[in-house]
């Protein structure tokens, strides 16, 4: 029953973690100490894989695939949040880009055609 309770409140936290605003260099290092603790446990149950099943009769869950997959579940969930966020700040860096390349390129024209005008008056005086 108490998984239950930590797998609502991770699926509320990546909710959550959906509509906060953009990333800080500590969303960075958190994500990557996760990383790191998901590649060791993965490490762990490679090399005693009975104590997946165990933790899971620990946790409550009949099965260390259950378990596995619930947790996998999460991740995925966290992965394509995480994507989806990078993608619209991506996509918000392109917007300004684009528009910071108009603006200088109406400012060129407008610069050169200025200086073409006043090359213009002093060849034809």
């Amino acid at each position: 029953m108490w998984f239950q309770i930590i797998l609502i409140v991770a699926l509320v936290g990546i909710g959550i973690y959906l509509v906060r605003s953009t990333p800080s260099p500590r969303h960075l290092a958190i994500r990557r100490l996760l990383v790191l603790l998901a590649l060791l446990g993965g490490v762990v149950v490679v090399v005693w894989p009975g104590l997946l099943s165990a933790l899971a009769q620990l946790v409550g869950i009949g099965r260390g695939a259950d378990l596995l997959f619930y947790l996998a579940i999460v991740a995925g969930l966290l992965y394509v949040v995480n994507e989806y966020k990078r993608s619209v700040q991506l996509q918000r860096a392109n917007t300004q880009l684009a528009r910071e390349i108009a603006l200088t390129e109406a400012r060129l024209t407008d610069r050169i055609a200025e200086l073409e005008a006043r090359l213009g008056e002093r060849e034809h005086p």
